[in-house]
């Protein structure tokens, strides 16, 4: 079968749009109406016309989709995709945490669940967390949650003591410094570009930190011509696209593997990319007073991104 043409066609029959996440295999990323990080994908759930949206991602995205759209029917092709830092943080472990800093507002990394989502003020992203965090004032008590790492690079580089719930991803914290140095050693010239979900000590001998959207602008304009990747293996794909002169390394996760992939995103293939518009299955579905709750920081990271120009 010809995955390809059946899903155009599918999708073109059913009025369907297919969101990919950057870290989806290259072929999912080819097929896709639109390829992005959280922000980007956010974004486009909540504008589409569409009457079915086909998230080939992992979990929590696809419930993003759906509370930004509640009449829609949403689709995500492996029910199993799901996140290790999402996982790391339980609502009700990190509603009993909340409940320990009552004065404070809730800050949240979109890579959460939706239950986390309806526990917090704010929604952030890895591209606009910062400029979000900025917004408030500095006499601003504020829990972070719930990557760390993410939230240790905004404390150190806004001077704030936000609390942070304590939870990576697995994916981005796994990469070590003696893999990155040997990297940097062999290849002198090549610049290192970071996802602030990597560890303080990674981040701190990077050349540039960004969301992946901001790491994929930021080799295509740079001068260098080779890059060290400390990100998911996925990136590199759209990287080597729009810069196909350019020499692209991934840091290895460890000493035999030079692949750093979530094995949660690659769950996702065509095939199941074609029986989920088919068959229309699995279907992600939330109460509707939870999708009115996490719904709300979300419109307000929009609404805050808009205003600040971000968006």
């Amino acid at each position: 079968m010809n995955y390809t043409e059946e899903i155009n066609r599918l999708k073109k029959e059913k009025n369907a749009i297919i969101l990919a996440h950057y870290y989806q295999i290259p072929e999912i990323q080819d097929i896709a109406d639109f390829v992005g990080d959280s922000l980007g994908l956010a974004q486009k759930a909540a504008e589409t016309d569409a009457e079915m949206i086909v998230f080939a991602g992992v979990h929590f995205m696809a419930e993003t989709a759906k509370i930004l759209n509640t009449n829609k029917k949403v689709l995500l092709p492996d029910l199993e995709a799901g996140c290790s830092l999402a996982a790391s943080c339980p609502p009700l472990d990190f509603s009993k945490f909340r409940a320990k800093y009552p004065d404070h507002i809730v800050l949240s990394y979109i890579n959460c669940t939706a239950g986390i989502k309806e526990l917090s003020d704010v929604i952030v992203t890895s591209g606009n967390a910062v400029e979000i965090v900025e917004s408030f004032p500095k006499d601003q008590k504020i829990i972070f949650a719930p990557d760390k790492n993410l939230g240790g690079y905004i404390n150190n580089l806004t001077g704030r003591e936000m609390v942070l719930w304590n939870g990576v991803c697995e994916v981005h914290d796994q990469l070590n410094t003696e893999a990155i140095i040997k990297l940097k050693m062999e290849n002198p010239e090549a610049e290192l570009v970071a996802h602030p979900e990597c560890d303080g000590p990674v981040l701190a001998l990077a050349d540039m930190i960004g969301s992946t959207s901001a790491m994929l602008k930021h080799t295509q304009n740079s001068s260098a011509s080779k890059f060290i990747v400390a990100s998911e293996t996925g990136i590199l794909h759209q990287m080597q696209k729009n810069s196909p002169e350019k020499d692209f390394l991934v840091v290895p996760k460890d000493e035999t593997c030079n692949c750093n992939d979530c094995e949660y995103m690659k769950l996702n293939t065509m095939e199941k990319l074609y029986k989920c518009l088919k068959n229309e299955t699995p279907e992600i579905t939330l109460p509707l007073d939870v999708m009115e709750r996490a719904e709300k920081p979300i419109t307000r990271m929009l609404d805050i991104s808009r205003e600040m120009g971000l968006i």
